[in-house]
């Protein structure tokens, strides 16, 4: 939907955008504080809520759906865009456990830079601001680094490492959504709902074999079904209804209002809020001097690479 400039944006459109925004960055800690659940399981939590929530609105979508529903294609995608979610999830909480709460949200919201390391994979143009951006955030990804093994070491160079696959998984996820969303028009939650709960798929056999979890309940934090007990159903329920639901709903949501430039940009700033919320709940936060600095010119260069991405669209959209 293109903007109309002389059109109002409504003040409930912003709350929704920062309420999306806060959402989103408030699952690190919360990931976090579940330390006494094994990662991949946890991981397979989030997902198996977030399906649970998105269900309704699949059986919506679907009954109202008045054409073929899935091309073989559209099937072999969703399944590659649902193991993508999955590593990127089983990642990003496996880096939330072995790295600081900062580190690891700079590290695995990076994906605007891998985009511009796969372009040429993609055979798709790359311009100065992608190379501009890209080295400006991959020297400050670098410099973040200085911070390893300073004060109480808990910035370490393998949970940074995990946390950047996340980042390069969301990619293909991300590519996955863009093709079935935008060229084939796939409702929100007819792709939402089937590429998390196979996302669910993936990491609950995962969990069985790296992590020696069962199906018994007898121990809810080593049972694949044990976030349904009492002591966690309401993190998994916060994280399902939060950051599953409200927060990515809404990002689409707002879509209506915002350009994807404005959004995209929002976004980025997930690790500064998400660190806000971990000093608030944590009562404290490891930020060395280096992470600070880094750490800002990550944003910066994913920030030139974004806007280069908006001027790339909008000569696609003018051609000469």
């Amino acid at each position: 939907m293109t903007l109309n400039p002389n059109q109002l944006i409504p003040k409930s459109a912003w709350l929704l955008l920062f309420t999306a925004l806060f959402a989103v960055s408030s699952a690190g800690v919360v990931l976090q504080s579940m330390s006494d659940i094994p990662p991949i399981l946890r991981a397979s939590w989030r997902m198996q809520g977030t399906a649970l929530i998105l269900l309704p609105g699949f059986i919506f979508q679907l009954r109202s759906l008045d054409r073929e529903l899935f091309a073989a294609k559209d099937v072999a995608i969703i399944v590659l865009s649902s193991f993508f979610l999955a590593v990127h999830f089983g990642s990003w909480v496996w880096s939330l456990d072995h790295t600081s709460l900062v580190h690891s949200l700079l590290f695995v919201n990076s994906h605007p830079l891998v985009v511009v390391l796969l372009m040429p994979i993609l055979g798709s143009e790359i311009r100065k601001g992608h190379v501009i951006g890209a080295s400006v955030g991959f020297f400050g990804a670098a410099l973040t680094l200085k911070d390893i093994g300073a004060g109480s070491g808990e910035v370490t160079l393998i949970g940074n490492f995990f946390a950047f696959i996340g980042a390069v998984t969301v990619v293909g996820y991300l590519f996955s959504g863009r093709y079935l969303r935008s060229e084939r028009n796939m409702p929100l939650f007819i792709y939402a709902f089937p590429v998390t709960f196979l996302s669910a798929v993936w990491l609950t056999p995962a969990s069985l074999v790296l992590e020696s979890t069962t199906f018994s309940q007898t121990i809810p934090e080593l049972g694949v079904f044990g976030w349904l007990d009492l002591s966690w159903i309401l993190w998994v329920g916060y994280l399902s209804l939060g950051p599953g639901l409200l927060g990515h709903t809404g990002i689409n949501a707002v879509l209506r209002w915002f350009p994807p430039l404005l959004v995209s940009i929002t976004l980025l700033f997930e690790p500064v809020i998400g660190g806000i919320i971990g000093w608030i709940w944590i009562g404290e936060i490891s930020l060395g001097a280096w992470t600070i600095i880094g750490g800002c010119l990550m944003l910066v260069g994913a920030m030139v690479v974004k806007f280069e991405e908006a001027n790339e669209q909008i000569i696609d959209d003018f051609p000469s």
